[in-house]
């Protein structure tokens, strides 16, 4: 999926002063349109709560940085602001310390991290500042009602420049490979399915549904494509999370992936492919994987493994709880596209981690382990799952 070039200057650290006279002269020199989507700002005394009592509706993405967390100025976590960040090992919610980046998997600290969000929000500004918008009310909306504001957001920047811009580069790309492989291969229809662009032929359903005694198993079944989440995937999800639902003899529903991932995010082959975003909003409002999940959510318990990136973190977060094996890491890289979180991540990844922690993870696009996942709430329980057996149940009583 997308990715940002991060190869630039750390961005201005304001100190609150220098904040407020900068917004009191003009406060909408922060925002998407004009080359400022960004403000960070020193968490240092009173004002910076006033920082955030002026930016916190405008159009920009608005960051505290603080060293430490000693002497914070009262009522700074519920000032307004869009990410905290704090070079403290471990902190407490809503501020984020050093964590895992990228696939190195190494610390990264307030600087690192400051340089991925300034890459975000200059590369994407408008998909950077609606994610940012759309979250900072979403988490005080019903869960459902999230999920639609967040398809009228995505279905807007399905529209906007940065998407097609996306768009075409991975087009080409798609076309320069097919181009290289049609040259090598020696089959002619292998050649066509390649050329085409299109995923391979499926020979098994995209989801796999058992019923046993009075659980129900519900399997992500396309593990040559690490489980992206194609239409064929996505219907047969519904389906069977409307089964569940309707069926009150259903106790447990328990969702898992087949193969070397959980879920890798959607089908590239699909994106774009609809005729317009008006008919993808209705679409993802009326055949809605986490509507339809969240209508047995209390009896879900999702076992997550490998890379889980896009959905395969979005779907999960609605379970009621989620395992996740040791090695498993966790990726949002939406933003990169020009669109935003769409398998419903603003709504369940809030709502576990909190908004802050949310927009850390899609404005910087890194991955984060299954330790800082644990910590933070986003998984219920590490121990070993596998795509290739069911994990084996909790003791009585659990789920």
């Amino acid at each position: 999926m997308g990715t940002v070039n991060t190869a630039c200057a750390a961005p201005a650290v304001l100190e609150p002063e220098e904040a407020l006279v900068a917004l009191r002269a003009d406060p909408e020199m922060f925002a998407a349109y004009n080359g400022k989507p960004l403000l960070a700002v020193r968490i240092r005394g009173p004002r910076a709560v006033e920082v955030g009592a002026l930016a916190r509706w405008l159009p920009c993405v608005l960051v505290g940085v603080a060293p430490d967390l000693s002497g914070l100025p009262p009522g700074i976590e519920t000032a307004g602001f869009d990410i905290l960040l704090t070079d403290q090992p471990e902190p407490p919610a809503p501020w984020v310390g050093p964590v895992g980046r990228g696939s190195d998997g190494q610390p990264g600290g307030t600087a690192e991290a400051l340089v991925a969000i300034a890459a975000m929000t200059r590369a994407v500004p408008a998909a950077s500042v609606a994610f940012t918008q759309l979250v900072r009310y979403s988490a005080r909306l019903d869960v459902r009602d999230a999920v639609i504001a967040e398809s009228f957001v995505y279905s807007t920047l399905q529209a906007g420049t940065e998407f097609a811009a996306w768009l075409a580069g991975h087009r080409a790309a798609r076309a320069r490979r097919a181009a290289s492989s049609s040259a090598t291969t020696t089959s002619t229809a292998s050649a066509s399915v390649v050329a085409s662009g299109a995923s391979p032929v499926p020979t098994a359903p995209a989801v796999l549904v058992d019923r046993d005694g009075d659980e129900l198993w519900v399997e992500l079944n396309r593990p040559q494509v690490r489980n992206a989440v194609s239409r064929d995937l996505r219907d047969g999800l519904v389906d069977a999370f409307t089964l569940a639902a309707g069926d009150p003899s259903v106790s447990a529903v328990r969702l898992r992936g087949v193969g070397p991932t959980f879920c890798s995010g959607g089908d590239l082959s699909e994106f774009g492919t609809l005729p317009d975003p008006a008919v993808g909003h209705a679409v993802r409002t009326s055949r809605s994987i986490p509507m339809a999940l969240l209508r047995c959510a209390d009896l879900a318990t999702a076992y997550v493994h490998g890379t889980c990136v896009g959905a395969g973190v979005e779907v999960p977060a609605f379970a009621r709880r989620v395992v996740a094996d040791p090695r498993t890491t966790f990726r949002l890289p939406e933003l990169a596209m020009g669109l935003i979180p769409g398998a419903g991540g603003t709504s369940s990844i809030v709502r576990r981690v909190g908004r802050e922690r949310t927009a850390f993870l899609s404005l910087t696009g890194w991955a984060v382990g299954t330790a800082v996942a644990a910590a933070w709430g986003l998984v219920d329980d590490v121990r070993p799952v596998s795509g290739d057996t069911r994990p084996p149940l909790p003791e009585p009583g659990g789920r």
